[in-house]
């Protein structure tokens, strides 16, 4: 398992094509898995997600020992890390759809719900949008200009703007891509961003934080 990429599977939706999309972008083993023990084995690690936050925190700390593996391999080990959507939102201290649910806390702030500022903007933002990125941190370097495919009502706001990667608009800034250290999310779903998307999981495979 020392070479292999560990893509999480929490009953969080979306694994199939976001397999198919690593192996396109030339991960050449990857482990579809719960088991603690090959998350603490693994390479690199990709957590998906894809509906609500407090369902995905939930399948996630459902699975015993699932979260520590991942806490011990990502936080002390330095493992490299996505998070696609919700796998990018559960880095969060807390979502407060269907009501407040704790996140993973490795970057500190709340997902919420996106606030209409004009009625014509339409809630979900669904579709392609821009991704531009913030050159302030670490981890920057992995996000490119162009756009991808975003699928999401609520939003991730970070405490602090350094952990902020990458932002799109619509009807106002949202945070596209937040990271710190060897920890990358993404609001956008890359599987679905075609070569956008493809060279980004390219680049996350070659990433060394």
């Amino acid at each position: 398992m020392a070479e292999a990429l560990a893509l999480i599977d929490y009953g969080a939706g979306n694994l199939h094509s976001v397999h198919n999309a690593l192996k396109a972008a030339g991960a050449a083993h990857i482990a579809v898995t719960a088991d603690p023990e090959l998350v603490r084995g693994a390479h690199r690690i990709v957590l998906p997600g894809v509906g609500s936050f407090k369902a995905c925190a939930h399948g996630l700390a459902a699975i015993p020992g699932l979260v520590e593996a991942l806490e011990q391999r990502v936080l002390d080990d330095g493992a490299p890390f996505l998070g696609i959507c919700v796998g990018m939102q559960l880095l969060a201290t807390r979502g407060v759809e269907h009501g407040a649910t704790r996140g993973l806390g490795w970057i500190p702030g709340e997902v919420g719900l996106i606030e209409r500022t004009d009625p014509a903007i339409k809630v979900p933002h669904m579709g392609w949008n821009d991704v531009i990125p913030a050159h302030h941190h670490d981890g920057s370097e992995l996000i490119e200009p162009g756009e991808g495919y975003f699928l999401h009502s609520y939003h991730f706001q970070p405490d602090d703007g350094h952990h902020v990667a990458a932002m799109t608009d619509h009807g106002g800034g949202l945070v596209a891509a937040v990271s710190r250290d060897n920890i990358l999310g993404v609001q956008f779903h890359p599987e679905k961003s075609q070569a956008y998307g493809l060279d980004l999981l390219a680049r996350f495979l070659e990433w060394k934080p």
